[in-house]
């Protein structure tokens, strides 16, 4: 059987997870899933965003997928203890690299760029109290940065004026290390290195989750046929705008892809 990976995401964000997914584990089925209808998570409750995780997640099952990946900080932090608790497949969540940040810094200082979402969850708070120790932590919230994204906006000058807003305070309070804590932050990378200089460490997760979920699909699911006989496939839907969500999806990705709308009554 050729394994199924289902990934979603408050939007297009996750398909930089789902690049690094492709990389590690290229003759798998992936399905995607923007819920851009429905974007940004940061400002929604923990209970919506469970809800609508919930929801996508039965859709994946429903599409064939063996391994969830949860490709948002926010939802993961709102909603991986209930979807586990409720599902039987693996579900792989993201969580902002705090570890691998301090063990980066030189100064003692880790900036972190986050929805607010994710700033305020327990999930979060807990990582700090697990693995900062002695390191500095400072946070910054970045309203609009989401939504730029979503646009395809990655170069504009108003993108770049909130990267300066929320990225330069964190370096003036003597941060090293940024965290790039939305998965939506890293096609903003370019941009971010322009504003913050090249002496900056950026951090974020998508590679490491890659190899998590290769791991777990491993250790817990059915072999599947030999790579040699399979052809990878991916699928693309969105809550949101189909002609729009082509458009954006197509940049991200790299290549031109067909997304379909979620049916209802999943959107």
């Amino acid at each position: 059987m050729q394994q199924t990976i289902g990934v979603f995401d408050s939007g297009v964000g996750g398909l930089s997870v789902l690049h690094h997914i492709r990389h590690t584990l290229p003759h798998h089925r992936l399905i995607y899933v923007a819920d851009s209808g429905h974007v940004p998570y940061g400002d929604k409750t923990p209970a919506y965003i469970t809800e609508r995780s919930h929801t996508l997640t039965r859709f994946l099952i429903e599409q064939g997928a063996h391994a969830i990946v949860i490709a948002c900080n926010t939802a993961t932090a709102a909603a991986v203890a209930s979807l586990r608790d409720h599902f039987t497949l693996p579900i792989i969540g993201m969580e902002p690299a705090v570890k691998p940040a301090v063990a980066a810094t030189h100064r003692g200082v880790v900036g972190v760029l986050a929805t607010i979402g994710t700033l305020e969850s327990a999930r979060f708070a807990a990582l700090l109290g697990k693995y900062a120790g002695a390191v500095e932590i400072v946070t910054q919230g970045c309203p609009g940065l989401v939504e730029q994204v979503e646009r395809g906006e990655l170069h504009t000058p108003k993108t770049r004026e909130l990267v300066a807003r929320y990225a330069l305070p964190l370096l003036a309070r003597g941060a090293d290390t940024l965290i790039l804590g939305c998965t939506h932050y890293p096609f903003l990378k370019p941009l971010i290195r322009e504003v913050v200089g090249e002496n900056i460490t950026l951090i974020d997760t998508g590679e490491a989750v890659a190899r998590h979920l290769k791991l777990r699909i491993q250790s817990e699911l059915p072999p599947h046929f030999s790579p040699a006989t399979l052809t990878p496939d991916a699928q693309f839907f969105t809550s949101g705008d189909v002609v729009r969500g082509r458009e954006i999806m197509s940049l991200l990705w790299g290549n031109e892809v067909e997304v379909r709308a979620l049916p209802l009554p999943f959107a």
